[in-house]
């Protein structure tokens, strides 16, 4: 499908590049593209973080999303009363936690 575009004066304009190729202009600033082989021997280098956190990804990945278990464990005992936090228990999960994320963050 065509259309017609109209300029200001409604006369018809002319299509840009109508009848010839267009080509972009180029520049020295322009970086030159790189090239098949050029790309080939350059390589890809992967940071140790980025390393890392491709490693964590798939650990996570290969759990399971809900451990259908302790979820009914955890349920019942609720239910029961007799679930009991341990402070500690918390605490040193948390700890854990942050000595896995120290190296990511700078903080270790």
């Amino acid at each position: 499908m065509t259309s017609k575009i109209s300029g200001p004066d409604n006369r018809s304009t002319v299509p840009v590049g109508a009848g010839r190729a267009v080509g972009r202009a180029s520049d020295a600033t322009t970086p030159e593209p790189k090239t098949a082989e050029r790309e080939s021997s350059e390589g890809v280098h992967i940071t140790g973080t980025a390393r890392q956190l491709a490693e964590l990804e798939q650990k996570a990945k290969d759990m399971p999303a809900v451990d259908e278990a302790k979820v009914a464990a955890i349920s019942a005992a609720i239910e029961q009363g007799t679930y009991k936090v341990s402070a500690t228990q918390v605490a040193e999960g948390l700890m854990q936690i942050e000595q896995a994320l120290a190296p990511l963050t700078g903080k270790g």
